[in-house]
């Protein structure tokens, strides 16, 4: 039921809901209380209008301080996930493969898909991959014991990089190379690869960027690949310390 507004004499009577004659007192009464709620309305959307002015007005005003300052200001960054492509993978391994032919490579030589710095080893299943990251593959197992720390391998080997482009072979230098283990003379994947070989054995090893040598400008390697090492263990050779004199050495036989 509606309020009859006609007997109110309240000073808080609208001056809006003054009616004329020509029309109902109850329809005259929806028109005031619809004014009056319409009025309300605006004052309630000045005050949000108000308050979001000032908001900005604040967030400008502390963003100016901060780049007159020196500060640089966090903003949120949204990034999206790249998901991998099979297509693309695959484009990448036909790529490095192609590059190998080119290269030479020698048979069954591991392919490298590379993406930034994110890189996927692809070997046949003869291949064995250890905890370390170490990669190998024996091509002769060989005969006699395992080397040990103090004693001086006899070695030949072919290095290859990602592409399988030959960077050092001591077939070319026409003398094998000769290491005393425990030594840190080798990198460390390198010394892991062969510790367990037998003379006569020859093994492929994959040495990982985090198991191979340091990188740098004074250094022969520029940037952090995998290295690829054919190896052929000659000879394992005890060592003992000489003393003659002022004189000191090691002697191996």
């Amino acid at each position: 039921m509606l309020l009859n507004l006609s007997n109110i004499s309240s000073p808080y009577t609208l001056s809006a809901c003054h009616t004329t004659k020509s029309f109902p007192r109850k329809k005259s009464t929806f028109q005031c209380c619809l004014a009056a709620t319409l009025q309300d309305k605006r004052v309630r959307e000045q005050k949000v209008n108000v308050l979001h002015y000032e908001d900005n007005m604040k967030r400008r005003s502390l963003l100016f301080f901060l780049i007159t300052s020196g500060i640089s200001p966090a903003f949120p960054a949204f990034g999206k996930t790249k998901s991998k492509n099979p297509y693309d993978e695959r484009r990448l391994l036909e790529q490095n493969k192609r590059i190998q032919r080119e290269n030479n490579a020698p048979e069954e030589f591991p392919s490298f898909i590379r993406e930034g710095f994110t890189v996927k080893v692809v070997t046949p299943a003869n291949y064995e991959k250890r905890d370390s990251g170490l990669i190998l593959r024996d091509f002769s197992v060989g005969e006699g014991d395992c080397p040990k720390d103090g004693q001086q391998v006899t070695f030949h080997y072919i290095g290859y990089n990602e592409s399988g482009r030959r960077i050092d072979s001591t077939y070319i230098q026409g003398s094998p190379a000769k290491i005393r283990m425990g030594t840190k003379a080798l990198v460390p994947g390198f010394e892991e690869g062969i510790r367990d070989m037998r003379p006569g054995g020859k093994r492929r090893i994959i040495i990982p960027p985090e198991l191979g040598p340091p990188v740098g400008p004074s250094t022969f390697f520029s940037s952090k690949q995998f290295e690829v090492f054919d190896v052929e263990l000659l000879d394992v050779q005890d060592c003992k310390r000489r003393t003659i004199g002022f004189y000191s050495d090691v002697v191996c036989n």
